[in-house]
C-alpha cells in the first residue's frame, strides 16, 4: 500500500523526524573537514548505518545526506563534477537503508549559510535546480530546504524548485537571534512569503536549542493551514580540550517535544549534536499522541510583509570626500609605534595638522607588523589634537566579530572615515606564527561597512541608530594587467567605495594613465606619494614591496644620496614635482610618511597648500 503524501499525512498526525548527520559522523570518529556528502558514495555502510539508527530510534522522516551536496560546497573538495551523482546515490540509499513506511526528505542546504551573506544569489539558481534533479532521480518523497539564513536565499531555492516538483516542500529557517531572519524579516513575515512561494511545510532548524526554538514560535504567526516543523540543535557548541559537544541530553529533548506538540508542530526532529538516543526519547513520549491544533499569538494585526524599520541616522561632520569636490585635499599617513610611547607620533599629527593636512591616515598592522591599536591612537588625536583620523581596517586580523566590534567603537568615538585593505599575510610579520584571519575579502567588508550605515549589523539585526562611515578602498596600479586592476576598482566602487587610494607613484607617466584609466568613475582618488628617504630606500621599495615601483630617473636620482638630509631633500624634491603633476588632474592627495620623518610630509603638504593657494 503506498504512502499517503506527506502534506496529507500531518493534517492529522506527528512526524518524528531524524536527528543530525555530520555531528554524529564526527562522534563516530569521522574527522572535521573530511567531506561527509561523498562518503555516500566512498562508505555507504556507514552513512546507511546512520539513516537506520535514526529508523529504528523512531524516526519516520529520514534526510538524505546531501545537506552540502551543491555545486559550491562539493567544489571546494574537488567534487564540484559529481553533484548528480552524489544526490541520486544519497536518495537511493536513504530509501535502501530504512523501512518503507518512512519519508525520504531530499535535503538541500543553504549556499550563503555558512559565509559572509552574498546579496547577489542569482547565480545560486542553476545550483538548487541541479541538485534538486538528481534527488528527484534519486526518488525522493519531498524536498527539504534547511538552515537558511536569509529569507531571500529561500525565496529563490522555491521560486527554482516549485515549479520542477509536484511533491511536497519543507522550507526551514535558520535564525541568528529568536524570531528574526538574518536579513531583517520577522518569521511571521517570512513564512507568510515562503508559503506564497509554494513551501508546504514551513519551519525551523539549526543554530537555536529547544528553548530558544520554542520562543521563536510562540512569538511567529504561522499561516493558516500550513503545518510548520521545528529541528533544533541540542543546545549550545562546547569544546573542551579540543572536542565539540553539546549539552542538552535526550531527556531534556523528550520534554521539548511535549512543548513544541502544544504550539502545533506536527514534524518533530533534531539538528546540530542530536543523537538516535535524543531521537528515541521524542519517539517514546509523543508515541499514540495526537497532534494538536496551531493557536497563533494574538496581535493586533497580522504584520506586513516590508523590511523592518531602523534607526535615525547620526550626524557626521564634514569628510574629505566632502572638501574633495572643492578644493586639493591632504591625507598623510603617519605610522603608529611599535612601542608604548604615543608623544612622538602625537607631536608628529601636529606638525601635519599644523602645516596643513586634511586628514592623517593610520596603518593598520602594516606589513603584518604588530603597532599599537590605530583605533586607540585616532582617539587620542581627536580627543588632545582635535585632529580628523582616518583609520585603516585590514581583513586579515579581526574575525567578522571583531570587525563589527571595532567599527561600532570607531563609531562610537566619533570616527567616522576608514580605508579598506586586505593587509599582508601574517607569516611575513614580526609574529609568523600568528593567523591570517580574512573572513572576509575588502569587497565584502565594505559592503559590511555600508551595511552598518544602512542601520543593520553584519548579522541583519536592526540597530537603533544608523552608522556614517565615509569608506574608502585601496588601488595598486604597479601591475601587468593595468585594465584589470581598473575592473577591480570598479567593482570596489560598486561594493560602496565613497573615495580610492593609490599606492605610491613615483613617475609622471603612472600618474597620467591612472587619470585617464579612471576618469570615468565618480569618487575621488587620492594619488600616493611618499618621499624617498635615500638610495637603499629607493632600491628597496622597487625591489622588495609589493605593489611599489619606481621610475628609472627617481632611482638614478637617488643614487647619488645613499642617507642622510641631503637624501631626504632629495626626495622631498622628487615629490614635489609628483605632487604637481597629481594636482594638474587630480584634487585629492595622499602622503605617505616614510620612517616617521614626518617634517618631510609636512613639509609638502605646506607646498600643497602655497601651491593651491588654499586659505586655511
Amino acid at each position: 500500500m503506498a504512502k499517503e503524501n506527506l502534506k496529507q499525512y500531518l493534517q492529522d498526525h506527528l512526524l518524528i523526524g531524524d536527528g543530525a548527520m555530520a555531528t554524529w559522523l564526527y562522534r563516530l570518529g569521522v574527522p572535521i573537514g573530511v567531506c561527509y556528502e561523498e562518503l555516500t558514495l566512498s562508505n555507504p555502510e556507514l552513512i546507511g548505518s546512520v539513516h537506520r539508527s535514526y529508523y529504528d530510534a523512531g524516526a519516520r522522516f529520514i534526510q538524505t545526506n546531501t545537506y552540502g551536496a551543491h555545486r559550491d560546497s562539493l567544489a571546494r573538495h574537488g567534487l564540484g563534477h559529481k553533484v548528480t551523482r552524489i544526490n541520486r546515490k544519497a536518495a537511493q540509499l536513504a530509501r535502501e537503508s530504512v523501512g518503507e513506511d518512512a519519508y525520504i526528505a531530499g535535503g538541500i542546504g543553504s549556499i550563503n549559510g555558512g559565509r559572509v551573506r552574498d546579496t547577489n544569489i542569482q547565480p545560486y539558481a542553476e545550483q538548487f535546480e541541479e541538485q534538486t534533479e538528481a534527488l528527484l532521480l534519486g526518488g525522493v518523497d519531498a524536498i527539504l530546504l534547511e538552515t537558511f539564513l536569509d529569507l531571500d536565499e529561500l525565496l529563490l531555492a522555491l521560486n527554482v524548485i516549485r515549479p520542477m516538483t509536484d511533491l511536497p516542500i519543507i522550507a526551514q529557517l535558520a535564525t541568528i537571534e529568536v524570531g528574526r531572519t538574518r536579513d531583517g524579516f520577522t518569521l511571521s513575515q517570512a513564512f507568510a512569503e515562503m508559503k506564497k512561494a509554494g513551501a508546504d511545510i514551513v519551519g525551523l532548524n539549526c543554530r537555536l536549542g529547544p528553548a530558544e526554538a520554542l520562543r521563536s514560535i510562540e512569538q511567529t504567526i504561522i499561516p493558516d493551514d500550513t503545518p510548520f516543523s521545528v529541528f533544533p540543535n541540542a543546545g549550545r557548541l562546547a569544546i573542551s580540550d579540543g572536542e565539540y559537544s553539546y549539552a542538552s541530553v535526550p531527556q531534556y529533548f523528550g520534554d521539548s517535544a511535549l512543548r513544541f506538540r502544544t504550539q502545533g508542530a506536527r514534524l518533530i526532529g533534531g539538528c546540530c549534536g542530536t543523537t538516535p538516543e535524543h531521537i528515541r526519547m521524542m519517539a517514546q513520549v509523543l508515541a499514540e499522541r495526537e497532534p494538536l491544533p496551531r493557536v497563533n499569538p494574538v496581535r493586533e494585526a497580522e504584520e506586513a510583509f516590508v523590511p523592518i524599520e531602523i534607526g535615525s541616522p547620526s550626524v557626521r561632520p564634514p569628510s574629505i570626500v566632502d572638501t574633495v569636490k572643492e578644493r586639493h585635499t591632504i591625507i598623510v599617513e603617519l605610522d603608529p609605534p611599535r612601542d608604548l610611547d604615543t608623544e612622538r607620533f602625537l607631536a608628529g599629527t601636529a606638525a601635519l595638522q599644523d602645516a596643513g593636512a586634511d586628514a592623517v591616515t593610520l596603518a593598520d598592522n602594516s606589513l603584518a607588523t604588530t603597532r599599537m591599536s590605530n583605533l586607540a591612537l585616532g582617539a587620542m588625536m581627536k580627543s588632545k589634537l582635535g585632529a580628523e583620523p582616518l583609520l585603516h581596517i585590514a581583513c586579515r586580523d579581526r574575525n567578522l566579530i571583531g570587525q563589527q566590534s571595532h567599527l561600532m567603537g570607531m563609531h562610537a568615538l566619533g570616527i567616522h572615515q576608514a580605508l579598506v585593505i586586505t593587509g599582508d599575510p601574517a607569516r611575513f610579520g614580526d609574529l609568523p606564527g600568528a593567523s591570517s584571519v580574512f573572513d572576509v575579502s575588502s569587497f565584502d567588508l565594505i559592503r559590511m561597512i555600508k551595511q552598518l550605515n544602512e542601520g543593520f549589523t553584519f548579522s541583519g539585526k536592526p540597530l537603533k541608530q544608523r552608522a556614517n562611515f565615509v569608506v574608502g578602498a585601496a588601488f595598486n596600479p604597479h601591475v601587468r594587467q593595468f585594465d584589470a586592476a581598473l575592473r577591480r576598482l570598479e567593482k570596489k566602487i560598486e561594493a560602496g567605495a565613497d573615495y580610492i587610494m593609490t599606492q605610491p607613484v613615483y613617475d609622471v607617466e603612472m600618474i597620467e594613465r591612472i587619470h585617464e584609466g579612471a576618469k570615468h568613475l565618480d569618487v575621488p582618488i587620492f594619488i600616493g606619494i611618499m618621499p624617498l628617504t635615500g638610495s637603499r630606500n629607493a632600491e628597496f621599495l622597487h625591489n622588495e614591496v609589493p605593489g611599489i615601483r619606481l621610475s628609472d630617473e627617481a632611482r638614478e636620482r637617488m643614487r647619488k644620496f645613499e642617507s642622510g638630509p641631503e637624501a631626504r631633500a632629495e626626495g622631498v624634491a622628487i615629490a614635489r614635482e609628483l605632487t604637481d603633476a597629481a594636482m594638474a588632474y587630480f584634487n585629492g592627495i595622499y602622503l605617505i610618511t616614510p620612517f616617521f620623518y614626518y617634517e618631510m610630509t609636512a613639509e609638502l603638504t605646506r607646498y600643497i597648500r602655497q601651491k593651491s593657494s588654499v586659505v586655511l
